[in-house]
């Protein structure tokens, strides 16, 4: 979710209570359950957003149960695929319950609007949100369970509640009596729900802000931990799917007999793609057998009236459109390119990259009953749940009501698994559907390979910048015209409305600009090519901090200035949170200080994304054309962390894949249509070897937290590309870097 978006889709308002008719207390075998389900948002059985204006609080999304032995299991209203919301969120609303963190667990929600995300009013795991919108939402729904049980424990001890304390799970009573939460859990859920609590001063706060490791990392460090692929069910099928080489393409013959005949396959079967193609799924009593006769199928295809994209043509037209001014987004003067006393002429170009996670698509649907009596389960690791549900009534032609979504963990996602058109989850219901047709009443669980992933579309849109940027001997910028060329992520969605103005797909033109104080003329053009595009993690800053800070560092290069001293005297005046950052990441990392060993070289980048400042400064070598990252030490400001070890966890994990986007190989490219790349053998991504020492430091900050899953990613590679100049001197403009 690019932070444009964030920003549109709906505006946090804050609450101070919840109308006692708003809740439901759901009882349990194992103690009691505190939820609220008070609007059931339209948004995602209509795919919309919900409408806005609606206070979190009156669209809650939180969970609580605790059981009788004193356990607390919190449910947490977004995908937990590796960047720590399951712990984050825990942690939040423990703190306010003053649970006993050892006895605290978290689970997925399923897909009931109950889960909505507060601010968006619609379920959603993207945009670095989690911590940023649920916080007080969270933190609301730790103090109100408290309150509960606190009253539960006056009531039975005849006292008034304000004689009453809690700690680590246990109330304690006039005379040091003490109850446990457990032992209080059903007379609590008797109790009413207060509709307006204090929440704690930050002062005493004992969970937020401590580095503590997560809840889910024994199970996932054992082995233990179960994902979307682990779902196995009574009489399970298992499909892989031959898609269209060219996207959108369609099956013009096959023969199946081999593949009919391999052991354990059930049945061939021809399905339409989600986007008007057609293709061949296989389905059989497990994933060998299915792949075995996937790959005994012989397809004719027929791609009439579908573009076939070459990767060389496609450059040569998106310099064609750099070359002209394209839909404005902002329009600063720049006749005074004229006369500048120095100009930068650049170009840079960006491959489409792959998001490629670790646990490749998958989705287990099982169908049951037909007409009003049909229900359809689901089973996936998905970002939008929601729409996902929608999706899938639309494909099996039921209501949403009759789907049920179990969100499951997921092993990376890096935004594959947040897209609005649901393409697995509805290729996963367009199998199951055609599987039950064909007389195999089994759950069918559809299983994309590595392959299927790297070439079955989508991917971060291909751009090209040009810059013409005009500026002085003191390195005052006289005029900047930038234009950007790629497609646009939101055209064709139903956020097109809102995020396509002008002409110009915000996400495509979002950080640009920021955070300097330089009259700049930017515009844009989308051109429409038969290549699926999606929002990969940073979204747009992916491509535009790069842009952005490796200019910022040629020019000072050119007028022989120290580039951090630079970029402080260019940032504006509402830039403080990056001054921040980036003196601390210089501190920290001895820049100007420490002697670096001969052939090494600082790079320094700094970048805003989705509310939340990351600087890095990096130590880097060049070596026979091979560029080397030895040493990142960055600086981030994320205001209050709530986690740090997450925080952490989440700038290391960034600068990788920042890192992964400068590797020679890491670029999917075209040719007659077909994406080139397959496995990680062919599209790169970082080793061990390429990793270098990343050192996270936390600006210190009281304020309410912003989003961390994706900040850490944009500024590595301009940082890393700032190094190899200053050893090379010359800037990588082309990614991957090319140096030889």
């Amino acid at each position: 979710m690019p932070p444009a978006l964030a920003h549109r889709v709906a505006e946090p308002e804050t609450g101070d209570g919840i109308a006692r008719r708003s809740f439901l207390k759901l009882a349990t075998a194992s103690g009691f359950a505190l939820g609220a389900f008070p609007l059931m948002a339209s948004a995602q059985q209509d795919a919309k957003p919900a409408a806005t204006g609606l206070k979190p609080d009156q669209q809650p999304a939180a969970f609580v149960k605790i059981a009788r032995d004193g356990a607390v299991t919190v449910t947490v209203n977004r995908l937990e695929f590796g960047q720590g919301s399951h712990t984050g969120l825990a942690m939040v609303l423990a703190e306010e319950l003053d649970a006993d963190w050892s006895r605290v667990q978290a689970v997925h929600g399923n897909a009931e609007p109950a889960y909505n995300d507060p601010a968006f009013g619609m379920q959603i795991t993207g945009g670095s949100t989690a911590i940023k919108n649920s916080y007080t939402q969270y933190r609301e729904l730790g103090a109100r369970t408290r309150a509960m049980l606190l009253a539960a424990a006056a009531q039975q001890w005849k006292v008034p509640v304000s004689s009453l304390a809690t700690e680590r799970g246990v109330v304690i009573g006039p005379g040091g009596k003490k109850l446990g939460y457990g032992a209080l859990a059903d007379a609590a859920m008797q109790q009413p729900v207060p509709t307006q609590v204090t929440l704690k001063d930050p002062s005493r706060f004992k969970l937020i802000g401590k580095p503590t490791t997560r809840v889910d990392a024994k199970a996932k460090s054992s082995g233990r931990q179960a994902f979307g692929m682990d779902v196995r069910l009574p009489g399970m099928l298992t499909a892989v799917f031959e898609h269209p080489p060219v996207f959108g393409g369609k099956v013009a013959s096959v023969d199946d007999a081999a593949a009919r005949a391999v052991p354990g396959v059930k049945a061939v079967l021809r399905v339409p793609t989600h986007n008007g193609g057609e293709g061949v799924a296989v389905v059989a009593t497990g994933y060998w057998a299915a792949k075995q006769g996937r790959d005994a199928l012989k397809v004719q295809w027929n791609h009439s009236g579908r573009e076939r994209v070459d990767s060389a043509q496609q450059l040569a037209s998106y310099r064609a459109l750099a070359a002209k001014t394209g839909n404005i987004k902002t329009n600063a003067d720049v006749s005074a390119l004229a006369n500048a006393p120095h100009k930068i002429s650049a170009e840079f170009v960006f491959p489409y990259l792959a998001h490629a996670p670790m646990e490749p698509l998958n989705c287990t649907v099982q169908l049951e009953g037909t007409g009003a009596q049909a229900k359809a389960t689901v089973w996936t690791g998905t970002q939008m749940p929601g729409l996902d549900v929608a999706a899938a009534a639309r494909t099996l032609g039921i209501q949403p009501e009759q789907v049920t979504l179990h969100v499951q963990m997921a092993g990376g996602g890096f935004g594959r698994r947040g897209l609005l058109a649901s393409d697995f989850v509805t290729e996963a219901c367009t199998i199951a559907k055609a599987a039950q047709a064909a007389g195999l009443n089994a759950p069918v669980r559809t299983v994309w390979s590595r392959e299927d992933d790297v070439r079955g579309g989508y991917y971060r849109p291909m751009h090209v910048h040009r810059a013409e940027i005009g500026f002085d001997a003191q390195g005052k910028v006289l005029a900047w015209d930038h234009v950007i060329v790629g497609q646009s992520i939101m055209a064709g969605t139903f956020f097109e409305p809102m995020m396509v103005k002008n002409g110009v797909d915000e996400t495509a033109v979002e950080g640009m600009g920021k955070p300097y104080d330089v009259p700049m003329r930017l515009s844009a053009h989308h051109p429409k090519l038969n290549v699926p595009v999606l929002w990969w993690r940073s979204v747009g800053s992916t491509h535009t901090a790069y842009a952005m800070e490796t200019l910022i560092d040629e020019i000072a290069r050119a007028t022989k200035q120290d580039p951090v001293a630079y970029r402080m005297k260019l940032m504006d005046g509402k830039a403080s949170r990056h001054r921040a950052a980036l003196q601390l990441a210089v501190d920290k990392s001895g820049y100007g200080k420490k002697t670096l060993p001969a052939g090494r070289a600082w790079g320094v980048a700094v970048h805003e994304s989705f509310d939340s400042v990351v600087a890095y400064v990096v130590e880097a070598s060049v070596d026979n054309g091979t560029p080397k990252l030895h040493q990142v030490t960055a600086g981030v400001h994320c205001n209050l962390a709530v986690n740090p070890k997450s925080v952490e966890a989440q700038v290391q994990g960034g600068a990788l894949m920042g890192l992964s986007m400068c590797l020679p190989g890491a670029a999917i490219t075209l040719k007659d249509g077909v994406v080139e790349q397959s496995n990680f053998g062919d599209f790169v991504v970082p080793r061990i070897t390429d990793m270098p020492v990343v050192a996270v430091h936390i600006v210190p900050s009281a304020d309410a937290p912003t989003g961390m899953g994706e900040p850490g990613v944009p500024p590595l590679a301009p940082a890393f590309a700032n190094a190899i100049a200053r050893l090379t001197g010359k800037t990588p403009r082309e990614l991957p870097f090319k140096l030889v």
